[in-house]
């Protein structure tokens, strides 16, 4: 089975910085992964993709404070959150297309991020 696990979630003062991780198991090739989020009452949105070859898209509204990065030898995508404003509060999910028995997307638990002002 294919999982994916994220974590690094919290509660951090606005301003401060927090750093996610999403780990990938039981999938032989990652394609494109993405961090998304969801915020009460919102639909769920994209954050920043990232594919295979390190090509990078981001949200406008989190241009220049957040940086999304890969390790394709840990099976692990990272999300690198500077600059926290209230507005970021949301649940993060990871999602990642995985190769097991053929390619499917596939998307984490999620995890809490809250930004105080």
């Amino acid at each position: 089975q294919v999982q994916l696990v994220e974590s690094g979630g919290g509660l951090v003062q606005a301003g401060g910085s927090l750093s996610l991780s999403c780990t990938v198991s039981g999938s032989g090739s990652i394609g494109l992964m993405g961090w998304y989020r969801q915020a009460p009452g919102k639909q769920r949105e994209l954050v920043a993709t990232i594919t295979s070859v390190e090509s990078i898209d981001y949200a406008d509204s989190v241009k220049g404070r957040f940086t999304i990065s890969r390790d394709n030898a840990k099976n692990t995508m990272y999300l690198q959150m500077n600059s926290l404003k209230p507005e970021d509060t949301a649940v993060y999910y990871c999602k990642a297309r995985a190769r097991r028995f053929g390619w499917s997307d596939y998307w984490g638990q999620g995890t809490q991020v809250t930004v105080s002002s």
